[in-house]
């Protein structure tokens, strides 16, 4: 449930249900076609995934999770859910 709906939007709605990332959205800038892919999430190493929940983003919301709580993320990110 938490990585489905930590506080508002889930992590899935991004990153996928097994963490691989996706594609969020295609627009254009000056004529020029651009992406907008959320990363993979499911091969980070527990520091950086700490981090990088622990930061302000420009387009990922901020969660205000505990240590705990992006923890259990971690592990469940490298489960075998995270790896279908």
């Amino acid at each position: 449930m938490l990585y489905a709906n930590p506080r508002g939007i889930g992590c899935n709605k991004c990153h996928g249900d097994t963490g691989k990332g996706s594609l969020i959205a295609r627009y254009k800038v000056k004529g020029k076609k651009m992406e907008l892919r959320a990363p993979a999430i499911n091969d980070m190493k527990k520091e950086d995934f700490f981090k990088a929940l622990s930061k302000t983003h420009k387009v990922m919301p901020t969660y205000f999770l505990t240590n705990k709580e992006i923890d259990i993320l971690y592990f469940f990110v490298k489960s075998e859910v995270g790896k279908k």
